[in-house]
């Protein structure tokens, strides 16, 4: 199946690199551009795009509010956000408003395909340490930790528990079979119903939040 993206870009040379990129990899199908955030919006109403690459710093809407009104409007496309550097605040806040990972301007065109395979696969763009870092340092600058509703907590069993601080370490459905020693779709079952009790978007989210709500420690 084509994935289907739309670019978020206020430099129009930004915007056709990747286009001119995106559109040489097979499985990939650019289906529209956008120069800020109030557009992007149009358009992803308009073409239905399975990821929006989007960028932060744009004029009229920025990429954290059109993130936020993306993931709000229940859209299905997928947000991986653009940044020029990685540990920018701006990111942290898009990867809580539901942003399914991030990628720097200067990504190669084999990284910047993968990514929008990983995130239009369902999955989030964690594995890079720069990703985790980035979670890591912003949420031990938060002031205060968020507090976890208990009710949402104790939902979790035991094994589930353990499966979202292994997602927020990083690791893959594969990585985290492996550690525990069952089935990859046990891990995928697992990652649903975390997904679910916790009322979260995607594994970025379950991520964040593990951090900060102290679950694992970003020391």
């Amino acid at each position: 199946m084509t994935i289907r993206v739309l670019i978020v870009d206020d430099q129009m040379m930004v915007r056709e690199g990747f286009s001119v990129l995106l559109g040489a990899m097979p499985g990939i199908e650019v289906v529209g551009e956008a120069v800020d955030g109030r557009q992007a919006l149009e358009q992803v109403a308009a073409l239905r795009p399975d990821v929006v690459l989007m960028d932060i710093r744009m004029p009229v809407m920025n990429g954290l509010e059109a993130t936020r009104q993306i993931v709000a409007a229940d859209a299905n496309a997928k947000v991986l956000v653009l940044t020029t550097f990685d540990l920018d605040e701006y990111v942290y806040q898009a990867l809580r408003a539901g942003a399914s990972g991030f990628l720097l301007k200067d990504a190669s065109a084999r990284q910047l395909a993968d990514g929008v395979r990983v995130v239009a696969a369902g999955e989030a763009l964690l594995a890079p340490s720069v990703t985790k870092r980035l979670i890591v340092e912003f949420a031990k600058l938060a002031q205060t930790p968020r507090v976890a509703d208990p009710g949402m907590v104790e939902e979790l069993t035991e094994r589930e528990t353990e499966v979202l601080i292994l997602i927020a370490q990083g690791l893959s459905n594969a990585e985290i079979a492996d550690r525990l020693v069952v089935a990859e779709s046990t891990i995928k079952t697992h990652v649903s119903r975390v997904l679910v009790k916790l009322g979260l978007r995607d594994r970025t989210q379950a991520a964040v939040y593990a951090y900060e709500t102290r679950l694992v420690s970003p020391a």
